[in-house]
């Protein structure tokens, strides 16, 4: 999809972090862009931000983990602009406990219903529109590279999910012969402020488990600040890779190496171990 000027794009957790990352990166291309989030003080503050800034965008208040939610920000994206190019499958949260046996079913339930159930839901009510309009199109859904490496409890098992479904899609597509294409967006440490997700956590889901012991939101905030990469950084990635038609988007080159210790340790039949992560 090389021509993306005036095209439309639809960014899941568009308000701060990843999403707003690329929802600037589409803006810089000329593209129209209709930002979704579930926060919505910040999505608005984003929003006005962009428009002041001259850019063609339009919000859409959106929790990715309800169906009727995605229904009702793909009818406003249509009635708005008449069409959709590009979907990023985006919005994302962490939490859970260690060791992983001590999360409640609260915790699994909300981790699931975002960081899967919403990419499952973005496929379902997006796609079949996207084959319908029989023109280019393309799907990024943001995993991580907790979804390729080992040791990721709830959020890793999520991510895992969304590696495994995003590559039978792009093989159905494909074999198909349908128009649109998707990529698998991996990235490493992003200066995002995920680790606060439960300031987005639903009151249905109030049993919460256990931080370890150790935990500290000063610390992680520190790590995210000092080593993570610049979410409009990961935007641009997202821009190439859609130019491309690339599936797999990795940018951290500094985990190849964990991804090949791992996938040696399957090919051999070791048991998993972990590699010290890259730069501490």
């Amino acid at each position: 999809m090389r021509e993306l000027r005036n095209k439309v794009a639809v960014v899941t957790g568009a308000a701060s972090g990843i999403g707003r990352g690329m929802a600037e990166a589409f803006v810089d291309e000329g593209m129209r862009v209709v930002l979704s989030d579930v926060e919505e003080a910040v999505l608005r503050s984003t929003t006005a931000e962009l428009r002041d800034g001259g850019a063609d965008v339009h919000a859409v208040v959106t929790d990715v983990a309800q169906v009727d939610d995605i229904t009702a920000l793909a009818d406003s994206t249509l009635r708005t602009y008449g069409a959709v190019h590009v979907l990023c499958n985006n919005a994302g949260v962490h939490t859970g406990s260690k060791p992983s046996w001590t999360s409640t079913l609260d915790d699994w339930a909300w981790v699931l219903g975002v960081n899967l159930m919403g990419v499952v839901h973005g496929l379902r009510t997006f796609l079949p529109v996207m084959i319908e309009q029989d023109e280019e199109a393309h799907i990024v859904n943001t995993a991580s590279m907790a979804g390729l490496l080992t040791g990721g409890s709830l959020y890793g098992a999520t991510k895992t999910a969304v590696v495994s479904l995003s590559e039978t899609v792009h093989l159905e597509l494909v074999e198909d012969g349908r128009k649109p294409r998707i990529s698998l967006l991996c990235p490493g440490l992003v200066n995002t402020g995920i680790y606060l997700s439960g300031r987005n956590r639903p009151a249905r889901f109030s049993d919460a488990g256990p931080f370890p012991d150790d935990w500290s939101f000063d610390a992680a905030r520190k790590a995210f600040e000092e080593f993570g990469v610049r979410p409009r950084a990961i935007g641009d990635h997202v821009v190439r890779a859609i130019r491309e038609e690339r599936f797999y988007v990795l940018t951290h080159p500094e985990y190849e190496e964990h991804i090949r210790h791992r996938t040696r340790q399957i090919l051999d039949g070791e048991n998993p171990t972990l590699l010290p992560p890259p730069g501490r």
